[in-house]
């Protein structure tokens, strides 16, 4: 039952097998019907093969990087400005008990 793409390379299809992705399957609880288990197989299969590419050129001379470009805090310092009083916040509000906002209850949750 076994199908390999032509792009598929010796080494995936070695390392991912259609018995691989069932076993993988059943182990995360997931219904797979026979073309999907063949698909993943041959794409699965794809990214064995990135990762050894990738792993070929990963040297320990080579830093690891997380992103292209050095990141930067873009955030404004967390200083307490003007507020809105209770009455001005719930002036808006369809429903309040004075104090609070109220919501209806979600997800079947009652209080």
């Amino acid at each position: 039952m076994s199908q390999s793409s032509p792009a598929q390379s010796p080494a995936a299809h070695d390392a991912i097998t259609v018995e691989v992705v069932e076993h993988l399957a059943q182990l995360a609880r997931i219904a797979l019907t026979t073309d999907e288990i063949l698909t993943l197989t041959g794409e699965l299969g794809a990214i064995v093969d990135n990762v050894a590419k990738v792993s070929e050129v990963a040297t320990p001379d080579v830093v690891a990087t997380s992103h292209p470009i050095p990141l930067v805090n873009v955030f404004r310092p967390d200083v307490a400005g003007i507020t809105l009083t209770t009455e001005q916040a719930l002036a808006g509000a369809p429903e309040h008990d004075g104090s609070r906002f109220s919501v209806s209850a979600i997800l079947g949750e009652e209080q």
